[in-house]
């Protein structure tokens, strides 16, 4: 646990790109209620975090992309996903322009946020205890993405 609020710490003294302010895809409240399921819904619109180890999205292991449940946006090609142990897919890095950050202190502690760069969805967060070659672990809600299977 140490290390975790040592490496929030660290990050907490980077500099981030702050997500866009207005969105390509940009929706009421009602509208995106309606659209998500109940759980996608919190975690997108409300920045929920679903319980660990709940998202069938931790067992996908085939070929395919991850995807914003909000939008459709490819998100995580499945070559960079990898198991972090922690309850949530995990990924080495993000598509191209797919996702920005923002830094999160809801907890007391800042942490790095990331959304989607098209809807502004709340994903996850992103830490620096990931594997190589990027060192970063984007540890996503699964209730915050869909998989497409590549054909």
């Amino acid at each position: 646990m140490q290390r975790r609020i040592f490496l929030a710490g660290l990050l907490g003294s980077a500099t981030f790109a702050a997500p866009a302010v207005g969105f390509e895809v940009a929706k009421s409240d009602a509208e995106w209620k309606k659209l998500l399921s109940p759980a996608a819904y919190k975690v997108l619109r409300h920045e929920d975090t679903e319980a660990p180890y709940t998202s069938p999205l931790n067992k996908e292991h085939r070929k395919g992309v991850f995807a914003c449940a909000g939008c459709a946006l490819d998100l995580y090609a499945s070559d960079t996903k990898f198991e972090s142990s922690t309850g949530w897919p995990s990924f080495w890095k993000p598509l191209p322009n797919a996702v920005e950050t923002s830094t999160d202190r809801k907890l007391g502690v800042p942490r790095t946020e990331v959304h989607c760069r098209r809807c502004g969805g709340h994903l996850g967060h992103v830490f620096e205890d990931g594997p190589r070659p990027t060192g970063l672990r984007y540890c996503m809600n699964g209730a915050a993405m869909t998989f497409k299977p590549k054909a």
